[in-house]
Order: C-alpha cells, then sequence, then structure tokens
C-alpha cells in the first residue's frame, strides 16, 4: 500500500495554493507516495482522521511568513503577514509526526515554520549579495555545500556529481531560491545539513534522532522533479521512510488512530 503523506494547504489565498499545490503532489506520487490535502481547518473529526491516518508529513512552502512573536522578536518591516490557519495546522501535524515518528519533509517555509516550532529563531530578511529571492524562473539561483556526515547529504551523494569542488567530503549542489528569511538559531533536535557557500545562509536542516526522519530545505524541489535527480531524491527518500515505517507498525500492530492534539510552543 502506497504511504499515505499529508499535506496542508499551503496558504489562505486559493490562487497561490492553485498555483503552488499540485506540484507538491505531482512530486510526491512520482516518488510513490499519496499525497492528502489536509485542510486549513482541521478541526473537524474527518480531517483529524486524515491527519492521524497519514504516514508522513510534507510541509511546504508559503507566501507567508512565521510571525515574530512565535519566537521572541519584534517584527522586520521586511517579514510578512503570517497565516494564522497556516501556523496552528502546521504545529498539529508535527506535533503528530513527532509524537509518533512519522517521516517529516519542510521545504522553504516549512523548514522555518518546523525551525520556530522546536523553538528555534529566524533572520526576518536576508542581507546578501546572493539573490535568495531569484524566484521560481530561475532554475538555478546559487550552489548549496552539503555537511559531508549528514543525512541530507547521504540522500543526495547517490548519482550526484560535485562541480568541481576540491575540498575533500564536500558536496555541493546548484539549485533554485525563493526566500527571503532563513534559519538562525537552530531549534532542539535539529542540525544544519546545507549552508549556501557564498554567504553562510542556512539552506538545510535535518533532525539529530537516528530513530526519526526529519528534513528541511529551503529550495523548492517540488519545482524540478522532472529534471532534477538531486530533487527527486528528497520525495523518494521521505516515501522510503514513511515505508519502513509502515512495516516496523506492521510487525507490531496496529497504531492507534486517536486523534492528536494540540499543543502549545
Amino acid at each position: 500500500m502506497r504511504p499515505r503523506i499529508a499535506i496542508p494547504v499551503p496558504h489562505s489565498d486559493p490562487d497561490y495554493v492553485a498555483r503552488s499545490l499540485p506540484l507538491y503532489e505531482k512530486a510526491i506520487e512520482q516518488a510513490g507516495g499519496e499525497p492528502v490535502r489536509i485542510p486549513l481547518e482541521p478541526a473537524t473529526a474527518g480531517a483529524m482522521e486524515r491527519i492521524a491516518s497519514c504516514d508522513a508529513v510534507v510541509l511546504p512552502g508559503s507566501k507567508a511568513d512565521v510571525e515574530p512573536a512565535n519566537y521572541g522578536l519584534p517584527r522586520h518591516p521586511k517579514t510578512a503577514l503570517a497565516d494564522v490557519r497556516r501556523h496552528n495546522l502546521d504545529a498539529l501535524l508535527l506535533q503528530d509526526a513527532y509524537d509518533r515518528l512519522k517521516p517529516i519533509l519542510g521545504i522553504c517555509y516549512g523548514l522555518q515554520s518546523l525551525n520556530v516550532y522546536r523553538r528555534g529563531t529566524l533572520v526576518q530578511h536576508i542581507e546578501s549579495r546572493v539573490n535568495h529571492e531569484a524566484g521560481r524562473k530561475v532554475a538555478r539561483a546559487h550552489t548549496v555545500e552539503l555537511e559531508p556526515q549528514s543525512k541530507l547529504g547521504e540522500i543526495l551523494t547517490s548519482g550526484v556529481q560535485s562541480p568541481g569542488d576540491s575540498r575533500i567530503g564536500k558536496l555541493t549542489i546548484s539549485v533554485n531560491s525563493s526566500h527571503h528569511q532563513s534559519a538562525d538559531r537552530i531549534g532542539d533536535g535539529l542540525r544544519i545539513a546545507a549552508r549556501c557557500p557564498e554567504d553562510g545562509i542556512i539552506e538545510a536542516l535535518e533532525g539529530t534522532s537516528p530513530d526519526h526522519f526529519v528534513l528541511a530545505v529551503q529550495w523548492h524541489p517540488e519545482r524540478s522533479v522532472e529534471e532534477d535527480e538531486s530533487s527527486r531524491a528528497l520525495f523518494g527518500a521521505l516515501v522510503a521512510a514513511a515505508q519502513t515505517r509502515q512495516a516496523a507498525l506492521g510487525k507490531c500492530g496496529v497504531e492507534s488512530l486517536e486523534p492528536p492534539h494540540p499543543r502549545r510552543t
């Protein structure tokens, strides 16, 4: 049975959702998973059952920014408005995923949401010579350098060649880029998995627990799965982790489907 991958509706703006959500769903399907849309009003019996029945979570990008008050900082003038419904749904999905060790893949805003949920902070507006806001029309905005001992590096090492980086153990890939914020202080149970080598901006985080697949990237692999092997590898790794969890649950009995309950963060 294909693992069911929960994906929250990215934003309250329906036009943004129509543009962005199908790309994530297609990437999940191509990797062998079944995408399950979770509405921004999850407090219904049906929605809670959908969350509980999913095997993994993808936290997608968003046109919103995380509310700075949630990590104890005043608002920067260039910080976008928060989407409270998306924020609350992410917290619910992350609580469920951490409680039940469901694999997590965060993308762009999803990385930032994950880091704040784990009590980290954000750079509210990046000032850099690197254009991190290049947008969807720029397929390769800058390079990302992966930590050699990271889970992310392990996932992307197979079949991905480093473009002329002579430093031993370093792997670099080219990525798209559509963000103006990034992780600053890293949240509990997370570690840095990649940076932009030109300015040091954090480009990926991963969980520190060997028993829980948690990965988040600042770029948008859902936009490039058709032509980019590393993008396909990220979704493939999430689905594979969900399948491993499915198999383990099958050996030890059926998991309780009691709906998760909101947690204060």
